[in-house]
């Protein structure tokens, strides 16, 4: 029974589709004996686990192209803020973000909770492996300290999908915790403080044990403090979150991309010299239009579905500056006379910031932290400690940085801005598609504001309305923090299989 007690992290993580071409057989698994003497069984395993990011796996005996974990991890997030407009209706699930019908069967939130928690099992196998052989070699430690901060990881982002911010209710209930392999399947949903409580200690812990250099395609201690400033910046814990983003500031490893080495940045995401973390992608992960990231965000006439746009509010707001280097992933379509394509009443701005890794329209090595953030983390929680100062100081630090030099702050508020509103609005250009902006905006108790023609508004054609107006009758042109679907429904399997899993309202 031991020498295959690892068969579980086979199926689940090594050769759950991570090694495409390859057919294992249980007796081919690597032996609990193996995993905890090598590093090279160590590797392995987690090699596995980050490989579910991006790979297209089994999902209810079936292989969906569009089901991918970072496909779906951006699409439940971007697809329901106001930077993404919905350019028509499909009947891909990613709708439902936009018009906010969820429901406990759709299947991209099913998919993702699924990967998540087979993401979180493997790492548990190894965890409990490693810590079993009381190991105090380095090298395993930093693996052991890998799969620590990647169960926070995976947590972290399914708390935020499933529970409500923790600034408006910490006693709502969260998503299930698991931290270990004798766990009942049957298990309560934890409050959102006790899952920001382990996500917390698992990061801690994941710093304490990454002391080897790896490249920024694996998890580092920076990585873990990254985790550690985004998660207490939520929690509304200011202090730790300045503290945090310190420490990967001032651990000079990272520095920020230059206004000549921005627009280059997301497609040489694992050379950047801004990157803390990135999901490695290569060419053989070239999924095309079909479950690509960029697929319905970007075309080149030739490759991707290109059915979402750079909405109109986000680009009103980036209007201020048009030297601004973030507007080389907003790309309009233009006819041969150089004006801007509409289709469906709706002006064409393709974003490519998840293209052109090798020149290819649809790969890139997607960035989950990065140093911007960083200072932005710094700037948001000394905004909130009255410190309006220092907070515009890090916001021109990422300004100066971004073709804006002689458009700082120098430690002045604009009229009608408070210092707050300012850090919200550079973080929204900064960060904008890169899975941030609903939960800034609903984390801080602010309503989305969607008054923009789009197919966001269910049922309804453009002829239908005059925004101008300001109608209040139509559902989505705005969405409160405290309105139900800011958050999605638990799904459907998990409920069915687990009747102490409460469902969201």
């Amino acid at each position: 029974m031991k020498k295959y007690l690892f068969s579980i992290i086979v199926l689940l993580l090594i050769f759950g589709n991570s090694c495409k071409n390859l057919d294992v057989a249980p007796s081919d698994a690597i032996s609990t004996e193996t995993l905890i003497t090598t590093t090279d069984g160590l590797t392995n395993a987690l090699n596995g686990a980050y490989a579910l990011f991006k790979d297209h796996i089994t999902f209810n005996g079936t292989i969906d192209q569009n089901n991918m974990y970072l496909r779906q991890f951006y699409h439940l997030s971007d697809f329901a803020s106001d930077d993404i407009v919905c350019g028509q209706v499909t009947t891909d699930p990613l709708f439902y973000s936009f018009s906010l019908g969820h429901s406990p069967s759709q299947g991209n939130t099913r998919y993702f909770w699924y990967v998540s928690y087979k993401i979180i099992t493997g790492v548990n196998t190894v965890i409990e492996a490693v810590e079993k052989s009381g190991t105090q070699d380095p090298a395993k430690l930093q693996l052991l300290g890998e799969c620590y901060f990647l169960r926070a990881f995976c947590h972290f982002n399914l708390v935020r999908l499933f529970g409500k911010p923790y600034s408006v209710d910490p006693a709502a209930d969260g998503i299930i915790l698991r931290t270990n392999l004798t766990d009942p399947s049957k298990k309560k949903r934890a409050t959102v403080a006790e899952v920001y409580d382990a996500v917390i200690a698992d990061a801690e812990k994941a710093a304490s044990l990454m002391t080897q250099p790896r490249t920024v395609q694996y998890a580092s201690k920076e990585a873990a403090w990254a985790l550690l400033s985004r998660v207490n910046l939520y929690k509304e814990d200011n202090q730790k979150a300045i503290e945090y983003a310190n420490m990967v500031i001032n651990s000079k490893r990272f520095s920020l991309a230059t206004a000549a080495t921005y627009p280059s940045m997301f497609a040489n995401a694992q050379t950047s010299t801004e990157t803390i973390f990135c999901i490695a992608f290569t060419p053989v992960d070239d999924y095309g239009k079909f479950g690509s990231i960029a697929s319905m965000i970007y075309s080149d006439g030739n490759s991707g579905w290109g059915e979402e746009y750079a909405s109109s509010s986000l680009r009103n707001v980036m209007s201020k500056h048009p030297e601004d280097v973030r507007w080389s992933y907003i790309v309009p379509l233009k006819d041969s006379n150089g004006i801007i394509q509409k289709k469906n009443g709706i002006e064409v701005y393709y974003i490519s910031k998840f293209s052109f890794q090798g020149g290819l329209p649809n790969l890139s090595s997607p960035i989950m932290f990065r140093l911007s953030e960083m200072y932005l983390n710094r700037a948001e929680a000394e905004a909130k400690l009255s410190n309006a100062g220092a907070a515009l100081d890090d916001v021109d630090m990422i300004r100066k940085n971004r073709g804006l030099e002689s458009s700082l702050y120098n430690k002045t508020l604009p009229s009608g801005y408070s210092a707050l509103d300012v850090v919200l609005e550079e973080k929204r250009i900064e960060m904008a598609f890169e899975g941030h902006r609903t939960y800034d905006v609903y984390r801080n108790k602010r309503a989305m504001n969607k008054a923009y023609w789009g197919y966001h508004l269910a049922g309804l054609k453009e002829t239908d309305i005059d925004l101008s107006k300001t109608p209040s009758g139509y559902a989505n042109l705005s969405v409160n923090y405290t309105n139900p679907r800011v958050i999605y429904f638990v799904p459907i399997d998990e409920v069915l299989s687990n009747p102490l899993a409460t469902q969201n309202q």
